[in-house]
């Protein structure tokens, strides 16, 4: 006899591979010497088990304690959590590394220091293959760390094609070329699904415009409609083909280059996808010296010699340090009083818009900080309100006959504007 324990209770049971005691025939009583009752246990054969056996049986484990075992019979430990059913990875305190910062923090002048050592790191090494053209190289890279596209517009042969290539050279990323003609298709810029026979399925094979940076040389030789497929991919960062949206690599830069002076056989940029670019920009000719350099070493000054000096996460950190930049609200009013003049001014059919606005700030805070500054001061305003505001402006047919354009509209604005004084407005908070 097996004794099993269920709860408070014990009940005797008999174990179905033993026989009941039988008594001797022809007597209702018990033989005279019952066998004793032996204590040793039996086992029992396996192929005896009955399953009723462990029918309603509970096995319970004991789960092993994790850390210290606790001692005595004081209070439990408090685990920081307020529910004892919360995960403990949701109440765990996180581990930082160093000083947190966020978009609201001001920048310091330390940083502002290291960022503009970057950014001279960056500028000579494109300054090697670019001779002479300083101020040109960092707007440039001014408008990469704003994350906005350029428009290069010069004379053949001056370095537009040279400029967009150094871009790309210093960038550990991606870079693609399309050189734009008249029979240039939308689908050859911004890619295509093609049916694949051995899945059955469409498959899509992006263009040479997923990349980081895109130099589209010679934009305005292709036809409007070819045009119009940078408009998308330019503002959204992403292409829609078939009704599916592609996201192009972060950062996104194009270098679109026209020649103002040979115009046969070229479609004029409409007004929709100039406002699209961040800056136009115009190289002119090399002084003398550079010139000179220029023809005793053409062939060695290549941008295949440039090698990469930051990749796509150093451009995205240099984005977030240039918008913690102080701006000071009389920056704030000074950029908006420019803007309403050029909206309201005799000689320009069309001002600038909000974009334009809040494309001018976001650059003025990136040249602060490649000059090391952690605020942005009246100077950042005025030396890039021509090339980020005159390609935007539509000048009247009278000012077009009296040689009137963008830029020099621009600077008439600016000499009539008074801006803030040094004393007391832009300074970052102490």
């Amino acid at each position: 006899m097996v004794v099993h324990r269920r709860g408070p209770h014990r009940r005797r049971r008999q174990q179905p591979h033993q026989r009941p005691q039988q008594r001797h025939p022809g007597t209702r009583s018990p033989p005279a010497a019952a066998a004793p009752r032996t204590t040793t246990h039996q086992p029992r054969p396996p192929t005896a088990r009955h399953p009723a056996r462990h029918r309603g049986r509970r096995h319970h484990f004991r789960r092993p304690r994790r850390g210290r075992r606790r001692t005595g019979h004081g209070p439990r430990p408090s685990t920081g959590r307020l529910n004892p059913s919360t995960p403990r990875a949701l109440t765990r305190t996180p581990i930082h590394r160093g000083p947190v910062t966020t978009p609201d923090t001001p920048l310091t002048a330390n940083e502002a220091a290291i960022a503009a050592d970057e950014v001279d790191r960056l500028a000579t090494s494109i300054e090697a293959v670019v001779l002479g053209k300083p101020d040109i190289v960092r707007l440039a890279l001014t408008a990469l760390f704003s994350e906005g596209h350029i428009l290069l517009e010069d004379v053949p042969g001056v370095g537009k094609t040279t400029l967009a290539r150094g871009i790309a050279a210093v960038l550990a990323g991606q870079w693609r070329r399309i050189q734009f003609t008249p029979d240039l298709l939308p689908a050859d810029v911004t890619g295509v699904t093609i049916f694949n026979q051995a899945t059955g399925d469409f498959a899509f094979h992006p263009g040479p415009v997923f990349a980081n940076v895109v130099i589209a040389d010679e934009v305005n030789r292709a036809s409007p409609k070819t045009q119009a497929a940078l408009l998308e991919v330019m503002e959204e960062r992403h292409v829609t083909i078939d009704g599916t949206r592609h996201p192009v690599p972060r950062p996104f830069l194009v270098v679109a280059t026209q020649n103002p002076v040979e115009m046969d056989g070229t479609y004029r940029l409409p007004e929709a996808q100039l406002d699209r670019f961040l800056m136009r920009l115009s190289l002119g000719y090399p002084d003398a010296p550079a010139e000179l350099a220029l023809m005793r070493g053409g062939a060695a000054r290549s941008p295949d010699t440039i090698e990469p000096r930051t990749d796509t996460r150093g451009v995205a950190l240099m984005g977030e340090l240039a918008g913690r930049v102080h701006v000071h609200d009389h920056i704030y009013e000074y950029v908006l009083k420019l803007a309403r003049h050029t909206r309201e001014h005799p000689d320009l059919r069309l001002g600038v818009s909000p974009r334009a606005t809040a494309a001018l700030v976001r650059t003025a805070r990136t040249l602060a900080l490649a000059d090391g500054r952690p605020f942005v001061a009246p100077e950042d305003v005025k030396a890039l309100a021509g090339p980020v505001w005159a390609h935007r402006l539509l000048v009247t047919p009278d000012a077009a006959l009296r040689d009137l354009t963008g830029t020099t509209l621009i600077e008439q604005i600016l000499d009539q504007t008074p801006a803030p004084r040094p004393g007391e407005t832009y300074t970052a908070p102490a």
